[in-house]
């Protein structure tokens, strides 16, 4: 018996666990067809974001108020990327012309917080033929009138707005400071999130110290992260009947293999192929068909959740007790 790499994710069938997730390198057409030659499953464009939204709603107010001739596409408003620096409209046409380029299916991206134009461009996205959408929660609370609850509750109202307006699958990807990842996540399933992203890396900001100014600073993420989304997947596989999907940390076959343990459905990454190249996906994807192999199993669906907190021999190792056990056995290294 041939193994069976096959996994499924939002209720699409991929021909394997590895994702490539939005980043400078899906928003590229050259660069999406070498991630799909190496063997990706499928592709995140990079995002919509709500600032570019709110930005061309704004230069539509001031044309029809003053009448005043302004450029909806400021080449000096967004980031210099290919991806980021155009208006929605031209984002539209790259995500078309991306959906029409390669085989694989392809997912859009939303990135913001508020209401703003977000139904309607989850509308727009989906008319671009695209398999599914990521909705990209991006929000940093600082007023303390919010509560835990009000910030959550905001998010469900977000959520359940958007799937009302789309037909195709969503998922959803948070960050991890939630003070109950499972009950938050179980509110994102009822209010109609088909699958969760875990985890989103917020861009952290740097002071530059000659001009005492905070300035964006965008670090690259490293293998030790995928921690995180491995201790809550784990925990998640067995209470949610939701995709799961791993992102932050994806660097090495090893790093796949644990997570697919853990239960995640699919395994997205944007580092390590940004420093070592699209083709290196190939790499990774034979070195986790080898272990697979050697390991004796038939296919991904055997090995996805073998090791979620239901199914591990030692549930607490992913609570408390896993903390009093790496500092009670930590010795120095020379």
């Amino acid at each position: 018996m041939s193994l069976d790499l096959t996994t499924r994710y939002l209720g699409l069938k991929l021909k394997n666990p590895l994702v490539a997730s939005a980043g400078p390198l899906t928003g590229d057409l050259d660069t999406l067809r070498r991630l799909e030659d190496a063997g990706a499953a499928a592709a995140v464009f990079p995002s919509l974001f709500e600032e570019q939204i709110e930005h061309e709603e704004m230069e539509i107010h001031n044309f029809f108020e003053f009448h005043a001739h302004s450029n909806a596409e400021s080449r000096t408003y967004f980031p210099e990327t290919i991806s980021y620096q155009s208006g929605p409209e031209e984002y539209l046409k790259k995500l078309e012309l991306a959906k029409q380029s390669v085989s694989i299916p392809i997912i859009g991206s939303l990135n913001g917080w508020s209401d703003g134009g977000w139904v309607r461009y989850a509308q727009a996205i989906e008319q671009t033929g695209v398999d599914a959408l990521e909705l990209n929660v991006y929000f940093v609370p600082t007023d303390p009138t919010l509560s835990a609850a009000d910030i959550e509750k905001q998010y469900i109202e977000l959520v359940a707005r958007v799937r009302e307006s789309i037909s195709i699958p969503l998922a959803v990807k948070i960050g991890q400071n939630f003070t109950s990842l499972p009950h938050f996540a179980r509110q994102l399933s009822t209010a109609g999130a088909d699958g969760l992203v875990l985890f989103n890396r917020y861009l952290e900001a740097d002071i530059n110290l000659e001009t005492l100014e905070y300035h964006p600073d965008l670090v690259l993420s490293n293998r030790h992260e995928a921690r995180v989304p491995i201790r809550w997947i784990g925990i998640l596989r067995d209470e949610l009947d939701l995709s799961l999907a791993a992102t932050s940390g994806v660097h090495r076959s090893q790093g796949i293999l644990k997570l697919l343990l853990a239960g995640a459905d699919i395994t997205m990454m944007t580092s390590v192929l940004l420093i070592k190249g699209p083709e290196f996906l190939s790499t990774l994807l034979e070195e986790v068909t080898q272990w697979l192999t050697d390991n004796e199993y038939d296919s991904v669906e055997q090995l996805k959740g073998s090791m979620s907190r239901g199914n591990c021999a030692d549930p607490s190792a992913l609570e408390r007790a896993n903390y009093m056990k790496a500092l009670v056995s930590y010795t120095t290294q020379d």
